[in-house]
C-alpha cells in the first residue's frame, strides 16, 4: 500500500506553488517522496515561497516564470529537465481570480483571467507531455474549482475558464491516455487561503462576513476547507494508485455540490 502512494523517486512541478493551495500540495506531494520544483510570476513571490519550504525542511528548486508565455515555459521545462529531471507530475495550480460583475467587466480583465486560468495549463501541459511520453508516463492534476459546476454573481470570466479546464483535462486523458498520462482535476471548494480572505474578515461589529456566513450554511461540513485538506486527494492523483483514474475532475468541498441548503 506504501509502494502504491510513494512519489519517490518522481518529480513534481507545482505552479504557482509559492503559498497557499500550490504551497500546501507541494508540501504533501514531498512528503510522499517526491522532488519539488515550482515557480512564481517573479522574484519576491519565488524568494517567499523558498523561504517558506525552508521552514518547512522541503528542499525545493524555485524559478520564475511567467506561465501564459509560451516560449518562457518552453524555456522553464528545459531547465528543469536539465537542473532536476524530466517532470513526472504537473501540477496546474497557478491562477487568479477577479470579482467583477459582467457587464462591468472589460474584455480585457475577462482575457486575462481565461489566460492565466486556462491558456496556461494547456501551455504547461504541452511542453510537459512530450518527454511524459518518451518517458512512459506522467501525471497531469488541473486544480479546477466548484465553479467548473455552477456559476455565481461577478466571476463569469472565473467560471468560464474553469469549466473550460474541466474541459481540457478531459480532452488531455482522451488524447493521451494510450501513451499512459492520466490527466485529472481537483476542484477544491471553498478553501481558506489568502485569496479568499477578504471573504472571511470579521465586520467592525465582531460578526461573520455576510459570505463567509453565506458558504458555511451551505457547506455540510460546516467549514471552510483548509489547504491541507487537498494533500490526499493531490497524493492520490500523483500515484501508481490512480493509474487507471483518467480524466476525472475530484471535488473536495465538504459535500457543497450535493447539499440543496436548508429550507429557509
Amino acid at each position: 500500500m506504501n509502494e502504491m502512494f510513494s512519489l519517490e523517486g518522481k518529480v513534481a512541478l507545482v505552479t504557482g506553488g509559492s503559498y497557499g493551495i500550490g504551497f500546501a500540495i507541494a508540501c504533501g506531494l514531498a512528503q510522499a517522496g517526491a522532488s519539488i520544483v515550482f515557480n512564481d510570476i517573479n522574484q519576491e513571490l519565488v524568494d517567499k515561497g523558498l523561504a517558506a519550504y525552508a521552514e518547512q525542511n522541503i528542499p525545493v528548486h524555485g524559478y520564475v516564470c511567467d506561465v501564459t508565455d509560451e516560449k518562457a515555459v518552453g524555456e522553464l521545462i528545459a531547465t528543469i529537465e536539465k537542473e532536476v529531471g524530466v517532470i513526472d507530475i504537473l501540477v496546474n495550480n497557478a491562477g487568479i481570480i477577479k470579482r467583477i460583475p459582467m457587464c462591468e467587466m472589460s474584455a480585457e480583465d475577462f482575457r486575462k483571467v481565461i489566460d492565466v486560468d486556462l491558456t496556461a495549463p494547456f501551455i504547461m501541459a504541452k511542453a510537459c507531455i512530450p518527454s511524459m511520453i518518451r518517458k512512459g508516463h506522467g501525471k497531469i492534476i488541473n486544480i479546477c474549482s466548484m465553479m467548473s459546476e455552477l456559476g455565481r454573481e461577478t466571476v463569469s470570466a472565473y467560471a468560464a475558464a474553469k469549466g473550460g479546464l474541466k474541459m481540457l483535462t478531459r480532452n488531455i486523458c482522451s488524447e493521451f491516455g494510450g501513451q499512459n498520462i492520466q490527466c485529472n482535476g481537483i476542484g477544491p471548494g471553498y478553501i481558506a487561503t489568502p485569496q479568499t480572505a477578504p471573504l472571511r474578515e470579521r465586520q467592525a461589529d465582531g460578526s461573520r462576513h455576510p459570505f463567509d456566513s453565506f458558504i458555511v450554511s451551505k457547506t455540510p461540513a460546516g467549514r471552510w476547507g483548509d489547504p491541507e485538506d487537498l494533500i490526499g486527494p493531490a497524493v492520490f492523483r500523483a500515484s501508481d494508485a490512480s493509474n487507471f483514474v483518467n480524466g476525472h475532475i475530484l471535488y473536495v468541498d465538504g459535500g457543497i455540490l450535493a447539499y440543496i441548503g436548508k429550507q429557509p
